[in-house]
This record gives C-alpha cells, structure tokens and sequence, in this order.
C-alpha cells in the first residue's frame, strides 16, 4: 500500500504552524488510541501512521527535506522514522518519543477536545521548468524568476474588506466554520457535520466587499522569485519551495512552487549519476609509449594523469571524488570521474608515415597474441549477450 502525504494524513495545510501540528496529531492519537481501540489492528496502524507523520514534521529539518524532496530525502527512505515504524517500533515508544504530545501513557489526560479552528484558503502551487548546465549541477545554484502569480491585494491587504472594515462572525455557523445538521434516520436522530454553506468554512462574512478585488483579498501580480537549487540534482527531480506560489483568498496560506529540473547535454561529460563519464583520445605513440595527459575535471581545472605504456583502447580509468556531489538525503559519498581510453588512428598518412607504419607490419610485437586476442573477442561477444 503506498504511503501517503504527512500533511493528508494529519488533515492539515503544508503552511501549518508548530502548534497546528501538535493539534492535528493529538486529535488523531485520540481517536485511534490503543486505550480506545483494544485489539483493533487497523486503528493501530492509523495511530502509528500519525505518529509517524508528526516525527517528520514537527521537526523543522526533518520537515524541510520532506517538503523539497518528499519520502525519499528523509534519511530512512519511504520507511520513515528513519528506517521504518513497523519494523520494531511498540507503543511504549511511540509514548516515550511524544510524552509531551501524550501527558503519559495512561488514559487520555494529556489530549482535549479543544474548539475547531475556522478553515484558511490555501493558495495553489505553481510549477517551473529549469534548465541546468553540469557545472551548475555540481555547485548548486540560486535562480531567480519573475513569476505572474495571485498575491496579496494592496489595497485591503489581504482581508477582502473595503477600507480597513471588519469581517463579521459568520451567524450561520458562529465562527466554526461548521454547521451541524440533525435528521431522523431508520437508526435514531442522526447529526452530520459539514462546512458551513454561508463562509464556506471561514467562520467570518466580508459583507462591504474591496472594490480592487471583490472580497477575494488577492489580485494578479508579478513576483522576483530567488530559489536555491541544490548540487547534485538530477532530471525528473522536483525541488519544491514552500510558500512562493499564489497566495490564498483572505490572507490564507500561500501556495509552494514547484521546480522541475531538465539537464542540458554537455561537450565534455556524460553522466551517469553521481560519476561523470570522460572520453580521452589518446594519439597512438601515447598509448605504445606512455606518458602524462591533462584531464579536465567538472570544476574548470585539469588534472594529471600517467599512461602506461601498451595502453589498450578501452581501458578506464577512475579519478575519486571528481564526480558530482550527492543531492541532500540521496547519498553520502561524492561521484568520480571515469575516464575511457580511446586511440585515434588516422585516415590519411603521408609517404613517410606509411613507411614508418610498414616497417612494423611484420613485427610480431605489433600482431598481439592469442591472450589479448581472446581477451578482446570476450569483450565482443559480452556486448552482443
């Protein structure tokens, strides 16, 4: 079964205060409480599931990675709770992790009910394609973008309301942002709660309206954007900035922006994801005779190498640590430089060349013998297998 969003699992917006956080979990623990719910499998799991998404998200790093990186930055992977809650994690310490959420293990001292709070609008996210070069891949780097988005409204500054006026208490639901309905049913009087009709969840009524932006509190505008994109990114990824997208309706909660990454093709390297991959052209006396080659590296610079001589096309060669860092949460050890050895042989020679070459046509030096002979028909034969 695939995990969900944290911020799903405890009902709360990705704008969410600390002490939202702590509110939303302990409503949730209380209801599938093991005290509650003796030997009911599922409620333990939802409870475990909660606690799962109040670790990651009550801790500000831990919350940061998930938001730009989602399961997969999180030091444990998808298993969360760095390495699993299902995997020999009991009650006792989800208890001893979250006293203070709790109050203690026994009874239910340490929850209340508490008033619900009105609903916020959210704002919706937007979404950026950027295109990075390899050397900016290796560093990271900070983009700035001048985005057409939803913000605040200048004139009412978000509230919606004409000339600094008051929103009402919404007399419908009387500020809860919801309305009980009671119907009789085959099983008795039933009561339902829904969102109020009136504020659609607000619990507040603008009725003199701002006149820049009809009561909606935002209007389009433009914003310069700064997002800072880490090293060792990769295409298909999606770096996700919170609250930088459109803002919501009476001063709710701003969107995220999300940004898609797409590599351009680069003349020197090729990746190969962490290790960047090299192809050095050796001219023939270099690779009979040996010597010393400067290879560049990602960062601009050149590095030394000694060939030895009998250098066979084909051969690779590793340069540690040359390679690209690793993205935050997706590794620990930076990529190398892999540099694959080619000979060139030229297409045309003059007369004295071909001379020189015939001289060594009947050497049997220069045929190779039946070892690298049959270490090359090897090669061959595993690449077509």
């Amino acid at each position: 079964m695939a995990k969900r969003d944290y911020y799903e699992v405890l009902g709360i917006s990705k704008g969410a205060s600390e002490d939202e956080i702590k509110k939303a979990y302990r409503k949730i623990a209380i209801k599938y409480h093991p005290d509650r719910n003796p030997g009911d499998k599922e409620a333990e799991e939802k409870f475990k599931e909660a606690a799962e998404a109040y670790d990651v998200l009550h801790d500000p790093q831990k919350r940061q990675t998930y938001d730009q990186f989602g399961f997969e930055g999180l030091s444990g992977g998808a298993g969360g709770f760095g390495g699993g809650f299902g995997g020999g994690f009991s009650m006792d310490d989800i208890f001893s992790m979250f006293g203070d959420v709790f109050g203690g293990r026994g009874g239910f001292g340490g929850f209340g009910g508490g008033r619900r709070q009105p609903a916020k609008y959210r704002g919706s996210d937007l979404r950026l394609k950027v295109k990075l070069t390899l050397q900016e891949i290796s560093t990271g780097v900070t983009k700035k973008f001048k985005v057409r988005k939803d913000v605040e409204c200048p004139h009412c500054h978000g509230t919606g309301a004409e000339n600094g006026a008051q929103a009402e208490t919404c007399s419908n639901c009387h500020g809860s942002g919801m309305e009980i309905r009671t119907q009789q049913s085959i099983f008795g009087m039933m009561q339902t709660q829904t969102t109020c009709h009136v504020c659609g969840g607000e619990g507040i009524v603008i009725k003199n309206k701002c006149h820049h932006c009809h009561g909606e509190g935002i209007v389009k505008g433009e914003e310069v954007v700064e997002i800072n994109i880490p090293a060792g990114v990769a295409e298909g990824m999606v770096v996700n900035v919170p609250g930088k997208g459109n803002a919501g309706k009476h001063n709710g909660i701003t969107g995220d922006i999300q940004v898609f990454i797409e590599e351009e093709a680069d003349d020197t390297f090729v990746r190969d994801g962490n290790n960047l991959l090299y192809n050095l052209l050796l001219d023939f006396p270099t690779a009979a005779l040996g010597g010393t080659v400067d290879i560049p590296t990602i960062e601009g610079n050149t590095v030394k190498i000694k060939i030895e001589p009998g250098t066979q096309p084909g051969k690779t060669l590793r340069l540690r640590d040359k390679g690209l860092m690793p993205v935050q949460g997706y590794g620990n050890e930076k990529g190398d430089l892999i540099v694959n050895v080619s000979v060139y042989i030229p297409k045309t020679l003059t007369k004295e060349e071909r001379q020189a070459v015939e001289s060594f046509k009947d050497s049997d030096n220069f045929k190779g013998d039946a070892k690298t002979k049959e270490s090359i028909f090897q090669k061959f034969r595993n690449y077509f297998n």
